[in-house]
């Protein structure tokens, strides 16, 4: 890696680093109900709200019915997005007309949204009005978000407290998030983006006209918007001529803030980030990376801080941070060092104007490699998936860390709050591992862990790789799953693979190579997001009612610290033994071995 990416990533990370305590600082006190005084005055709206939905911000809630909310909500909020997909073509803001959305795509993208994934099987501005966006996508965007933060907060409140039953109110938890914090930064961020070129407006598409004809192939498409597929199930493409250009128009910055600073991830525009009107300018792109960070990062100052011990939040990001380094530097190498077969062309990557400083396949050049593989690392060690490039254009192992962090959990950093939980359920499985190892019992943060707490736990960590080798191993099975692939061999199983590790990671991102807007497709990655989000929440929130009934025990000499090196060193090893191995088979069909038979053909 060349000194000036250094410095840029060097740059990023510091400032990142540094606003970690104020920021997580801040969230500690919105959720401990001490609002500082610059946000005060916020607080009789928060109140309207309570009174408004006969809300008593008062009455705690156990684990059991606060997970019931959190699954109400989630329910009502996957009815409203279908519906409005639906009747769209009825419903105001919509300048292109575009009609009813296909029952298979709305059912799969009102999933995604809920679920905090907002994958996109379609082409957001061929398929979705302003009303869908706005209402349905950039609403959800908030509030999806908001309740990844609301379990993280219920969870350390579990670890915090002791012999109670209670571990908060979903609803207060949820209103606090969007109020204090979500909503003001959003708005600050779209004025900002809008400052660099991002767009923002209700106009309709612009059509321009072209210097010169343009011939291409497009994909036929039925009248409710699937592809339409022959015989074997490959979709049908048509070549069409065109002298003019369509150019989209539209509220963007407004769900672009919200897009990247609540680790969603859906964009506007199908290109997403990589598209101008989305991310213009490496100012732009800087701050959508940061904004993708901030929360999760700052949401471990504010576990130590509710936990009355910082030195523990600085023990999760320093192991964050550690599996951060070790992906983003793999996916940079590989990057840079480009594909051997230009060599054998007689091309020089390193000086080539078509390969300059190695795989710009499916990259922009205003941002270049560093900046590319920085944002596909930090995209997918959260669950946002937002893109400002192409991963089904990277090199097989550069390709491989975006796959490997969402196989992870999405624990690097993670998503707003299903991070943090994540890496917490790691923790407690660390000291478990520990404790065996040492014949005591195992204890967290002054908690006992005993066999119930093991079990959820355990679920936390079964149900990914069980969602995402299950449905993997479907889709390659059947024609309707075989037809979505564009690529033979290695790399279409990795177009598959990686589809439905992003589903159960609840992430969004894709390899860009998969024909996935199919009834089945939709159908199975939709239950592969609604799983991979739910079916963790429910045992997280068990295990927060099971330890905030806990006593908290004293250390004494055989207590294992939590906040060391030593801990930070078995917390990553764990995340790696548990997390990776599970997929080292099936990557090694995949990316693996595409790498090899890249390598062993020059």
């Amino acid at each position: 890696m060349t000194a000036n990416g250094i410095l840029q990533i060097g740059i990023f990370m510091g400032l990142l680093l540094l606003l970690a305590k104020p920021f997580g600082g801040y969230m500690a006190r919105i959720y401990e109900g001490d609002l500082p005084g610059f946000v005060r005055w916020f607080a009789p709206v928060e109140r309207l709200l309570y009174r408004s939905c006969g809300i008593p911000p008062e009455d705690e809630m156990r684990w059991t019915r606060y997970a019931g909310a959190m699954a109400w909500f989630a329910l009502l909020s996957v009815l409203a997005v279908y519906a409005l997909q639906r009747l769209q073509g009825h419903l105001p803001l919509d300048p292109q007309h575009f009609g009813a959305v296909s029952p298979d795509s709305s059912f799969n993208t009102a999933i995604s949204f809920m679920t905090n994934t907002n994958w996109q099987g379609y082409a957001g501005e061929s398929t979705m009005s302003y009303l869908t966006q706005m209402l349905g996508l950039a609403v959800q965007n908030f509030l999806s978000a908001a309740a990844g933060m609301a379990v993280a907060i219920a969870l350390i409140r579990g670890f915090a407290r002791r012999t109670t039953e209670t571990i908060g109110n979903f609803w207060v938890d949820m209103t606090r998030s969007i109020l204090y914090i979500l909503l003001p930064i959003s708005l600050v961020l779209a004025v900002v983006l809008v400052g660099q070129g991002v767009i923002q407006n209700f106009a309709p598409y612009r059509t321009v006209a072209l210097t010169d004809p343009v011939t291409y192939g497009q994909p036929q498409v039925g009248p409710a918007g699937n592809a339409v597929e022959d015989a074997l199930g490959h979709p049908l493409i048509k070549q069409v001529t065109t002298d003019t250009q369509t150019i989209a128009m539209g509220p963007v910055a407004s769900q672009e803030a919200i897009k990247e600073l609540g680790t969603n991830g859906g964009g506007f525009f199908n290109a997403n980030s990589a598209h101008p009107f989305e991310n213009p300018t490496p100012l732009s792109n800087f701050l959508e990376m940061g904004a993708i960070l901030l929360i999760p990062v700052a949401l471990t100052y504010t576990f130590g801080r509710m936990v009355g011990d910082t030195r523990q939040g600085w023990a999760i990001l320093g192991a964050m941070a550690i599996l951060f380094a070790v992906g983003l530097a793999t996916a940079e190498h590989y990057e840079q060092a480009g594909n051997p077969a230009f060599a054998a062309l007689g091309v020089d990557q390193r000086a080539s104007s078509l390969q300059p400083g190695g795989n710009m396949e499916g990259k922009e050049a205003r941002f270049g490699i560093v900046n590319s593989a920085l944002w596909a690392t930090v995209t997918t060690a959260t669950s946002c998936g937002a893109v400002n490039s192409m991963h089904d254009s990277y090199t097989p192992l550069g390709g491989l860390v975006p796959m490997a962090l969402m196989q992870l959990g999405e624990v690097v950093f993670g998503g707003v709050g299903s991070g943090l939980f994540g890496m917490l359920v790691y923790a407690v499985i660390a000291v478990f591992i520990a404790g065996l190892m040492i014949g005591r019992t195992p204890e967290y943060l002054g908690k006992k862990i005993e066999a119930f707490d093991i079990k959820m736990a355990s679920l936390v960590i079964l149900i990914p790789p069980l969602l995402i080798l299950g449905f993997t191993a479907i889709a390659v099975l059947l024609p309707s799953g075989q037809a979505g692939t564009l690529n033979p061999g290695a790399h279409g199983f990795s177009e598959i693979l990686y589809a439905f590790s992003e589903g159960a990671a609840n992430n969004g991102s894709a390899f860009a190579g998969l024909s996935a807007n199919t009834p089945f497709y939709n159908l199975t990655i939709g239950l592969d997001m609604f799983f991979g989000r739910l079916w963790l929440m429910v045992p997280v929130l068990a295990l927060a009612g099971s330890l905030a009934a806990k006593k908290r025990i004293p250390p004494g000499v055989g207590t294992m610290a939590t906040h060391t090196p030593l801990f930070i060193a078995l917390l990553v090893g764990t995340v790696i033994l548990v997390g990776a191995l599970t997929f080292v088979p099936a990557d090694s069909l995949g990316p693996i071995v595409e790498h090899l038979n890249m390598i062993g053909a020059h």
